[in-house]
């Protein structure tokens, strides 16, 4: 399970995942001086610090690293969420008590989600491969 991420850790992936694609420390340097006094080493670091993690990869580019997400911002949330749920010694009740903290759209992607997954865990196909595995069957008897 993933630690979460400190709060410059989190600027920095927060860039890595938002560019997706490799991305050098100057690249990330450049955007964050847009809101905060940081220092080149600093975030150096950082991204080191986050390859040593395993969160990010890197390939050399002449005297400097290309950096790439290794994972993706969902994936590192549902793993927070799986960890917190996890730790719970009611999971049923945390299930309800992080239920009534969500907004309608929370609650309406939570539903868009289990419809995704289905009943079995498994991932269900997307409406549009459904609609067309329906399309070339043609239409059903009596119908």
């Amino acid at each position: 399970m993933p630690r979460p991420l400190g709060e410059l850790e989190d600027a920095v992936m927060t860039r890595v995942w938002q560019w997706n694609r490799p991305v050098t420390v100057r690249e990330v340097l450049e955007d964050l001086q847009q809101e905060r006094s940081i220092a080149y080493t600093t975030v150096m670091t950082v991204m080191d610090n986050l390859h040593q993690k395993g969160w990010v990869r890197r390939e050399a580019e002449g005297r400097a690293y290309r950096y790439t997400a290794v994972s993706t911002r969902a994936a590192y949330s549902a793993a927070l969420m799986n960890e917190a749920w996890s730790t719970s010694d009611n999971p049923a009740a945390a299930l309800v008590a992080f239920f009534g903290m969500m907004s309608a759209e929370q609650r309406e992607a939570l539903r868009d989600a289990i419809r995704i997954v289905g009943h079995d865990g498994e991932a269900a196909p997307p409406a549009a491969e459904a609609e067309a595995d329906s399309a070339e069957r043609g239409p059903e008897p009596g119908r």
